[in-house]
């Protein structure tokens, strides 16, 4: 945009190690490169830092998000930083940063002082430590769900402040696959032999906590096959270091329903949009309700129809992008017969994904942009 001004950004988060507010911060430090602002994140560091640095981002480690009250100490060090620095605008993606960043900002001169933005990347449970994801000039909302969460349960918080920007995929990273797509199966099958057949391939991606309903997936994978299909279940992330009591129910839950040799429990793949194209049906079953569905966007940008519990951000996408995936919270019954009507007719993929990971990271430079123009 011609005269427009560059900014200095400065993100607080606790570490760069996986998940859904790295893979944020990642975004859009480069997007904010790409159109020739100054991104600084501040973090503990972890495994994603060379992947922030190579966006042309700066990193200063600063483990803020830390939970002990000793954390407070690293308020005046990050007061320096960003008066050293000349920040337009300090934006905090989690809510022990954003205490140490708010403290650091209060003690600036008011004239010099950068905007203070926060995003309300999960919903956590209400409380006077929550509560200070509503104190931004700005809150950024990652779904209407998250809105709907920051209003009812901080009243006091002034609705014109909120801004609802869903995360976003990139969709040539996850291009359209014919269905079924023999040859992803048979490659798959070929790394996990508890996988191959002709029946249909269940995928549910996720870590291996009982939050993300595993063994909702294998209950369902038992249902499934009590209809006499052969259907397999692999579930890519079950399988963690430090989770081996976890992963034991569910390998003691599968041989009591008679599913043992039908289902694989893996760690994480690195080729998530592959494990789509190979699959006949992708599951959401998250237990407590998440803030965002960006699984149920990638599986229906591969073109996979996606089953999952109606309730939280899933429930949100999955009613306006694919409602017959939606199915009412923990109705195993619904859920099987919406799994085999989802199996036997396929329904039509949306022709376009309308949360894209650029339009997410146009909306987030916007809103820097409304606060350095006040």
């Amino acid at each position: 945009m011609p005269g427009r001004r560059h900014l200095t950004v400065v993100q607080l988060l606790p570490a760069l190690e996986s998940g859904g507010v790295e893979r944020s911060t990642i975004e859009i430090s480069h997007a904010l490169v790409a159109a020739g602002h100054r991104a600084v994140v501040v973090s503990a560091g972890g495994r994603l830092l060379p992947q922030l640095e190579a966006t042309g981002a700066e990193h200063v480690a600063l483990d803020i998000g830390r939970k002990s009250p000793l954390t407070f100490r690293h308020v005046p060090a990050l007061r320096r930083l960003i008066a050293g620095l000349r920040a337009d605008i300090v934006h905090a993606r989690s809510r022990l940063p954003a205490w140490i960043g708010w403290r650091a900002l209060r003690r600036l001169p008011e004239g010099g002082r950068p905007r203070f933005i926060t995003t309300v990347h999960g919903l956590n449970s209400p409380s006077r430590y929550s509560a200070i994801m509503a104190r931004g000039e700005r809150v950024v909302c990652v779904s209407e769900t998250v809105r709907t969460h920051v209003l009812a349960h901080y009243p006091a918080t002034d609705a014109g402040r909120l801004r609802v920007i869903p995360r976003g995929i990139d969709p040539a990273a996850f291009p359209r696959r014919p269905l079924p797509d023999r040859q992803a199966r048979a490659a798959v099958a070929a790394r996990f032999p508890a996988l191959a057949g002709d029946g249909p391939l269940l995928l549910l991606p996720g870590r291996g906590t009982r939050l993300k309903g595993h063994a909702d997936a294998v209950a369902l994978l038992a249902a499934v096959r009590a209809t006499g299909a052969d259907a397999r279940l692999w579930m890519p992330g079950a399988r963690a270091q430090g989770r081996e009591r976890y992963l034991k129910e569910l390998e003691q839950l599968a041989g009591r329903l008679g599913v043992a040799g039908s289902l694989a429990m893996t760690p994480p793949t690195d080729r998530i949009a592959e494990a789509y194209a190979a699959s006949d049906l992708v599951l959401q079953l998250s237990r407590k309700p998440e803030a965002f569905g960006r699984t149920v966007l990638e599986a229906l940008s591969v073109g996979r129809p996606v089953l999952g519990w109606d309730h939280g951000g899933v429930g949100e996408l999955l009613r306006e992008l694919q409602p017959a995936g939606a199915v009412p919270a923990f109705d195993e019954p619904l859920l099987a017969g919406r799994a085999r009507a989802l199996l036997q007719e396929p329904p039509a993929p949306p022709e376009q994904i309308p949360y894209t990971l650029s339009a997410m990271q146009d909306a987030t430079l916007a809103v820097y942009d409304e606060l350095a123009r006040r």
